[in-house]
């Protein structure tokens, strides 16, 4: 803690008292002191070090310059007591805050002047800690605890991610291989919750009812009848379930077929919304949400369902746990 002297001493000259005033609101360079005091640089960095002597204001380091404000500690109280009593004796208090204010929407205009500048092509330049991944880390965070099936799981990456917040994910892949490995990724990241069975998306190895959300992650064009994929999805729903597929759009790329062993290129919205309407899905919806830039330009398909709820001829919301 500052001692009172120290502050008593420090606070004895009007100039680091309207210093003071202004850093106890805001954190500001010496650049913008100057702006709001009319005072030259050497003379507030001179104040400055006797206030950060005095303990009474600390900096931190952005870009080219330091940034000014009251210290945590400042004076344990008798300096707070001390600047509400100065704000009503210092003539300069108001006309300071007044060009604060005018300091601090430059500030604003300049942040805003840079997003001005890149509108329209913001998403198409790297954004530093921006990414997907992370966008997805924190929706995640909003779902419910759920019973999630993840349909043509793969090594079950997507369904480690759900993992996170759900209350279990059946991950059901064909092949044996990718249950092993899935297994052992599980195993590894220490996560318990994530059930692998073996089985096709055509006939799925889950009981009538028995999970809240069912996903297909780029999965169902490989099963060779959708339709079917989409029907057992609708079986394995409890009432008021929901259904998400992310696939590709219809495309024309033939190599996929033997570079990827997919049955469909890909899925117009048409033909996924038949499919979902068919199967007995209700307010069902697509749109298209990704293009890739390197060809073949692969675009992704997302289109989501709910299974109506038994009664009623809305849905309800997926029960939570």
């Amino acid at each position: 803690m500052p001692s009172i002297v120290k502050t008593l001493r420090a606070v004895a000259d009007p100039n680091r008292l309207r210093i003071l005033l202004l850093l106890r609101g805001e954190a500001l360079s010496v650049a913008e002191l100057q702006e709001i005091l009319v005072m030259g640089q050497s003379t507030i960095s001179t104040h400055l070090s006797q206030l950060k002597q005095a303990e009474l204001v600390e900096d931190r380091r952005t870009g080219k310059s330091n940034l000014y404000r009251l210290a945590a500690s400042g004076g344990d109280g008798v300096l707070e007591q001390l600047l509400t009593q100065a704000q009503g004796e210092i003539p300069e208090a108001g006309s300071d805050q007044l060009a604060m204010r005018g300091v601090l929407r430059k500030r604003q205009d300049k942040m805003r002047s840079f997003f001005d500048s890149v509108a329209g092509r913001l998403g198409r330049n790297y954004i530093p800690g921006k990414s997907w991944k992370g966008l997805a880390e924190a929706l995640l965070r909003l779902m419910p605890p759920m019973v999630i099936a993840d349909l043509g799981a793969g090594e079950g990456a997507f369904a480690l991610l759900l993992a996170q917040q759900a209350k279990k994910v059946i991950a059901v892949d064909s092949s044996a291989k990718m249950i092993e490995v899935g297994r052992e990724h599980a195993l590894r990241h220490g996560v318990t919750n994530v059930d692998y069975r073996l089985g096709d998306m055509e006939e799925i190895p889950i009981a009538d009812g028995e999970v809240d959300l069912v996903f297909f992650s780029q999965s169902l064009h490989h099963a060779l009848h959708p339709e079917r994929a989409v029907q057992e999805a609708w079986r394995v729903l409890q009432p008021g379930g929901r259904l998400v597929i992310l696939d590709l759009v219809k495309h024309r790329f033939e190599e996929a077929r033997e570079i990827y062993a997919d049955e469909w290129l890909g899925f117009s919205e048409v033909e996924l919304e038949t499919m979902l309407a068919k199967a007995g899905f209700v307010n069902v919806q697509t749109s298209v949400v990704h293009k890739e830039q390197e060809t073949p330009q692969f675009q992704t398909l997302l289109a989501v369902g709910n299974k109506q709820s038994q009664g009623r001829s809305g849905t309800l919301p997926i029960t939570q746990g």
